[in-house]
């Protein structure tokens, strides 16, 4: 298990289910990045910058948060699907340029899922969900 890099700190008295879901994605999306970030330096050996900017990246692209989510589904429980839905079903704004509208908003659902479950200091659930992002790349190595 990761250590945590910094303790979450709750807004106000606020339960956590009554966060909007955009605020939840967008630690989530922080909370994200920085998962994939401690993987690929434990356990890559990469560690030029560019090359781990490139590796991470690759996870964490509205195009794979989206896959990614789509492979979580079987594993939620009904109130974990229900934050990513409430996430994804969420008014974020315009997506990059670059990303399809549709995996732009799946991909908010995966990052209000994660910021949830970071508030909830469920820490071993999001590390399983996490893993599953990897679990991809070895199977192809």
């Amino acid at each position: 298990m990761l250590d945590p890099v910094v303790a979450p700190i709750i807004p106000g008295d606020t339960p956590v289910n009554l966060l909007p879901p955009i605020v939840l994605a967008y630690i989530g999306d922080a909370v994200f990045e920085v998962y994939v970030r401690q993987k690929l330096i434990l356990d890559a050996a990469i560690r030029k910058p560019n090359q781990l900017h490139r590796a991470a990246s690759k996870h964490v692209s509205a195009a794979a948060q989206a896959r990614l989510l789509e492979k979580w589904q079987p594993l939620l429980t009904e109130e974990e699907a229900d934050i990513a839905r409430r996430g994804r079903n969420s008014k974020s704004g315009q997506p990059p340029k670059n990303a399809d509208p549709g995996e732009y908003r799946h991909a908010t659902g995966l990052e209000c899922l994660v910021g949830y479950l970071y508030y909830r200091g469920e820490r071993a659930r999001l590390e399983q969900l996490i893993g599953l992002a990897f679990e991809e790349d070895r199977t192809k190595a």
